[in-house]
């Protein structure tokens, strides 16, 4: 669902780009208190990764595609705030590098693709969580609802952009059914990645897992002598870290801290699979934007590209003749590109939310000392 330029007129794009810019901002701030040392370099992977799965088009229909737009797989794997930077840090190399998405309508596209699909679908997940029985199992039913709603919610907030500042003359109502409808069907894909990411981190590694963080799970200690004991395992919301009651007293006892470089590796590995092999089997119909707008005349206001002379524009690399590698090879540049851009945001915002505590500390540091040098007479 990227918006090119031209659908939707200037006084609403800038207004959509205030909307998304703000977001941003709300995003910066809050993603502080969701990223630690683990948690930070992940938030660039699932960045990378979101880019790939979106190159993989999926037939939904008689010539017509649907892909990912990522925003509740982003959010529940490492939280709403984190989400929203994720899905932006992708628009943004997307229609910089490869001329996808309109430049004008960047705003647009975050705050479709990155702002209400992970605002709806991470409120509802939350909500499905209260509801449903503890575990994997529901997890990974919030996990594919979430994600199946977020779609068609995100093509009814193009409507309504697009009843504010669409720039052809078409019935309204048209194209709310058209856009709906297609994005019911390709909520479906949506909610099966979903679903099926999520749970395959969580089985491996549930701590990592930023919308399963408070989930009770009960765990079967053997004893050397054969005798089995149960305790109360959750991830602590405070620190991302697993969590166990102690089988005697009941009192929590930190699990030692597990690394992410095998998480991080397989990650990797698997955005590039997906990216530099498995996008050149992808559909090449058109989505479901470009056939509504296809068959509501809507795509007759696009505007070229800014960038559209780029050496990559298309998903393409320049003077490479062999479709398939050049396809390839765009694809890995764009992984590549987006994990950097995404993980030097991500890590800065970590340190971001250290500096505070650090000065914190050495205020004090310093208290603590001024008041152990003060004469004893005055001390309190």
């Amino acid at each position: 669902m990227h918006v090119p330029d031209g659908f939707i007129n200037a006084p609403v794009s800038v207004a959509a780009g205030v909307v998304a810019a703000g977001a941003v901002a709300v995003s910066l701030r809050g993603a502080r208190r969701e990223l630690d040392e683990r948690t930070a370099p992940l938030a660039g992977l699932v960045a990378a990764f979101v880019f790939a799965v979106q190159m993989l088009n999926f037939p939904v229909g008689a010539g017509t595609s649907g892909h990912l737009l990522g925003g509740a797989l982003a959010a529940i794997l490492v939280g709403p705030y984190t989400g929203v930077l994720c899905v932006s840090v992708v628009l943004l190399m997307q229609g910089l590098l490869f001329a996808d998405g309109g430049l004008t309508a960047l705003g647009v596209n975050i705050t479709l693709m990155g702002v209400v699909t992970v605002v709806v679908s991470y409120a509802l997940f939350r909500g499905l969580l209260r509801i449903l029985p503890a575990g994997r199992r529901g997890l990974g039913i919030a996990s594919f609802v979430a994600a199946a709603v977020s779609v068609p919610a995100s093509a009814l907030a193009f409507t309504g952009l697009y009843a504010l500042g669409g720039t052809a003359d078409v019935s309204l109502g048209k194209v709310a059914a058209a856009m709906v409808g297609v994005h019911l069907l390709i909520g479906l894909g949506e909610a099966a990645i979903t679903a099926v990411t999520v749970g395959a981190v969580a089985a491996v590694r549930p701590d990592l897992v930023h919308g399963a963080r408070g989930l009770v799970r009960t765990l079967e200690i053997r004893h050397a002598d054969g005798s089995t004991s149960t305790v109360q395992a959750a991830d602590s919301p405070a620190t991302g870290s697993p969590v166990t009651g102690s089988p005697v007293t009941g009192s929590p006892v930190a699990a030692p801290v597990r690394g992410t470089r095998r998480v991080w590796a397989a990650g990797l590995a698997t955005a590039a699979v997906l990216a530099g092999v498995v996008s050149f089997y992808a559909s090449a119909s058109p989505d479901g934007l470009e056939k509504v707008a296809a068959d509501q005349g809507i795509s007759a206001e696009e505007k070229p590209h800014g960038l559209g002379d780029s050496p990559l524009a298309d998903y393409g690399v320049r003077d490479v003749d062999d479709a398939r590698l050049s396809g390839g090879l765009a694809g890995l540049i764009g992984v590549g590109a987006t994990l950097a851009v995404g993980s030097g945001v991500f890590l800065a915002v970590r340190r971001a939310r250290r500096a505070p505590a650090a000065e914190a500390r050495t205020a004090a540091s310093d208290t603590a000392s001024d008041a152990a040098s003060a004469p004893a007479e005055t001390r309190v």
